[in-house]
């Protein structure tokens, strides 16, 4: 393919190849390959999606009532939000009007899978990426602990003492020569710019993290039964409220799980302000004054995103963040979405593994296809099972392109905050608080700590600071702290709801299908933790006749389309030099920073390549 260039980016797939393959600390399967230039920075970028898509053709003709257990089921991470997208697009095709118990539940729920979702991504997921766990072992536990009190002056667990444990706790397993949950990084790489304190001072938050997850997630078994994969009711939640009950098993919501709920909100709240907020504007802080603001892509021109948070159920003007769409980095247009308009929101194939009658065009989710075509282009090196460099200028990957009205975007909690600080600049007061936080991550990152560390003070606009990769890992903390916040609303109103005598959950009055049109079409969408998602769903006769996702990582993931657009991975590793191609630290980073989910994006996993991973230099 040689040069060329798209979307502002001079894409050059002729310097040296290096392949990711798979992308792991992420759900799914993914490849990456990219193009380096004489001096080790990325001039192509290819993301392949190696898993096929195929729970759209499994919901035709089942119950529209049980579609929401099935595409639940695309994910084990995620856990909630496709079931919650389901049940959304059956109430609107059928007009069914939820309680407002219900709606409360689903968005403490929804808000509690934010919370979980970003902090285990961060820790778990993402941290690695920017810390050096070896590295750790260096690190003067008294600094360590100062250094906490400088950017966490209130989180309690924060002694020399406290940070020696976990110190020796993590040389046992560097001596043992078994690092345990920190193995296969790369630990020593030029690429790590934190002092040992620091990296101390992570993996220590990363193991307090391990333990306070395991019990947020205990909201989604009081109102859903159980996580992953909490229950949910087309016209409401299936669990029973009554204040009078003791709380025996099988007993409906009552005072004692509402004082755990509220309790459980109160510890996500401390936790934001106190550890994930800090560490992620410390280390941002320090990478942005070592020069890495790379990782934008997509983040600086297009965003969208569908609009969330209502205070009120149904009035979308009161919602929290808004949504839209920003083209050409131009925050002072911001255009309505449509998830109805057949214009709007398409998907193409021209790039994917799947066959449409007229590849140039792109089909609305209520009208998609999935009908699979793995053929591979001539260029590509390897065997169908067995690939060494993929050839792009062909189908490469099992992920669709979607685009809004043909442009491609990226979503995500990143683009769902550079949206709410523009619609705050234009005067929305429903978005004040997003604005507040950005201007004072700002402020801490230019000022605040480069002063409390001793290092160079800078000043860098919002515009320059969020559409990169520490942007994109700052948003998702913000959002966090914003949902936990806003989860303690919910919590008092609905608490508020019950006492004042309303126990409903559910609205049965469209239960029995000989009450539902003949025909019907509905779309539900959803703020996932990874971004904008959208179902779409066709009833004919009681059955489903076509069901469609486009999902968070289906936007980012997408490969080129008919007009050689690339998406959102792929332009964010644009122009990103590596230290080590031998390491690629870098391309794991930014990619790692979208949180991808592959099942979300393709579905059901290819049995084929079982190596757990391969980093390949050309």
């Amino acid at each position: 393919m040689g040069a060329y260039e798209t979307q502002g980016f001079k894409m050059d797939n002729s310097g040296r190849r290096v392949v990711v393959d798979p992308v792991t600390r992420i759900e799914g399967h993914m490849r990456c390959e990219v193009n380096l230039d004489s001096n080790n920075v990325i001039r192509n970028a290819v993301s392949t999606g190696t898993m096929w898509r195929g729970l759209e053709v499994i919901l035709k003709g089942r119950d529209p009532r049980d579609a929401w257990a099935f595409v639940e089921r695309i994910c084990g991470v995620c856990t909630g939000c496709h079931a919650l997208a389901s049940v959304r697009a059956v109430e609107d095709a059928l007009g069914i009007v939820i309680p407002k118990n219900a709606y409360l539940i689903r968005e403490i729920m929804a808000k509690t899978l934010q919370v979980h979702d970003h902090a285990v991504h961060f820790y778990h997921l993402h941290a690695l990426d920017w810390v050096d766990v070896v590295s750790a072992l260096k690190a003067d536990p008294k600094k360590t602990s100062e250094l906490q009190q400088a950017v966490s002056p209130s989180h309690p667990m924060s002694s020399p003492g406290y940070f020696r444990d976990i110190q020796n706790r993590l040389k046992k397993f560097v001596e043992s020569g078994q690092l345990g949950p920190f193995m296969n990084g790369y630990w020593g790489s030029k690429a790590y710019v934190l002092p040992p304190e620091a990296n101390l001072m992570a993996v220590t938050h990363y193991l307090e993290a391990l333990d306070l997850q395991k019990e947020w997630v205990k909201i989604h078994t009081i109102f859903g039964g159980k996580n992953p994969h909490p229950n949910y009711l087309v016209g409401g939640m299936p669990c029973a409220i009554n204040l009078d009950k003791d709380g025996a098993a099988g007993a409906p919501v009552n005072m004692e799980r509402l004082n755990f709920i509220e309790a459980r909100i109160r510890e996500m709240i401390e936790f934001n302000n106190n550890v994930y907020i800090p560490d992620v504007l410390a280390i941002g802080t320090l990478y942005k004054n070592a020069g890495w603001l790379y990782g934008g892509g997509l983040a600086a021109t297009n965003v969208m995103d569908y609009g969330t948070y209502e205070k009120v159920m149904g009035d979308r003007s009161t919602q929290k963040l808004p949504g839209g769409a920003i083209l050409n980095g131009n925050w002072d247009q911001i255009l309505p979405v449509d998830v109805r308009d057949p214009e709007q929101v398409q998907e193409f194939v021209t790039h994917s593994w799947y066959k449409y009658g007229d590849e140039t065009k792109g089909l609305h989710g209520w009208d998609g296809v999935t009908e699979p075509n793995y053929v591979l282009g001539a260029k590509t090196k390897g065997t169908r099972t067995n690939i060494q460099e993929i050839d792009e200028s062909a189908k490469y990957s099992w992920v669709k392109s979607p685009r809004w009205r043909g442009h491609a975007m990226e979503v995500g909690p990143l683009s769902r905050y550079i949206l709410g600080y523009a619609h705050a600049q234009q005067g929305n007061k429903n978005c004040q608080r997003v604005k507040e936080q950005i201007d004072s991550s700002a402020q801490i990152i230019n000022h605040t700590f480069p002063k409390a560390l001793g290092i160079p003070e800078t000043q860098y606009t919002v515009k320059q600071l969020m559409p990169t990769t520490i942007g994109r890992t700052l948003a998702r903390a913000l959002e966090s702290q914003y949902c936990a916040e806003m989860m303690m609303d919910d919590f008092k109103e609905m608490v508020a709801n019950i006492k004042a005598g309303d126990v409903a959950t559910a609205n049965v009055e469209k239960w029995d299908p000989a009450t539902w049109p003949k025909e019907a079409k509905g779309v539900g969408v959803v703020a996932a933790p990874r971004g904008a998602l959208g179902h779409w769903i066709k009833i004919k006769d009681g059955r489903i006749e076509n069901y469609q996702c486009v999902v968070p990582s289906t936007w980012n993931a997408s490969p080129r389309d008919h007009k050689g657009q690339i998406g959102a991975f792929e332009a964010s590793l644009m122009n990103t030099p590596v230290a080590d191609p031998e390491q690629p630290v870098e391309i794991l980073r930014t990619l790692h920073s979208f949180d991808p989910c592959m099942a979300c994006s393709t579905h059901v996993m290819s049995p084929d390549g079982q190596e757990l991973t391969s980093v390949k230099v050309r």
